[in-house]
């Protein structure tokens, strides 16, 4: 097997543990959290959580290089593919990314998201 192979194998692990780590830890904090499935190009997210009233925060978990820009592209497309593969109004879903931070644990992660969104500026 070949070095790309076997680091991109190791990556997934390392991006498998941490979304367990954190769906474990969100569930522990009281959160109706549940993992989501991967679509291929329509991609949905990693995590949802369903909030009160009938709104989801989509979560895109990184365990990566930090690249917020990309990264917040990446949470934006999920978000609206959730919303449009359940028939959702796009105003009731939110998104944010969760960024591993190494020799921390899941409480000590990073959460992006832009002011726009933040302060519910955004136009869906």
């Amino acid at each position: 097997m070949d070095q790309i192979t076997e680091r991109s194998r190791a990556n997934k692990r390392k991006g498998a543990a941490w979304e367990t780590e954190l769906l474990t830890g969100l569930r522990s904090a009281g959160e109706d959290t549940e993992r989501l499935r991967l679509t291929g190009a329509e991609d949905e997210g990693d995590l949802v959580i369903r909030e009160p009233g009938g709104a989801y925060l989509v979560i895109e978990a990184k365990n990566a290089k930090f690249e917020p820009g990309p990264f917040l592209d990446e949470a934006e497309r999920e978000r609206l593919n959730f919303a449009r593969h359940r028939d959702l109004d796009p105003f009731d879903v939110d998104s944010i990314v969760v960024v591993k931070r190494r020799g921390k644990g899941w409480r000590k992660a990073f959460v992006l998201t832009t002011v726009e969104t933040y302060f519910g500026l955004d136009d869906a």
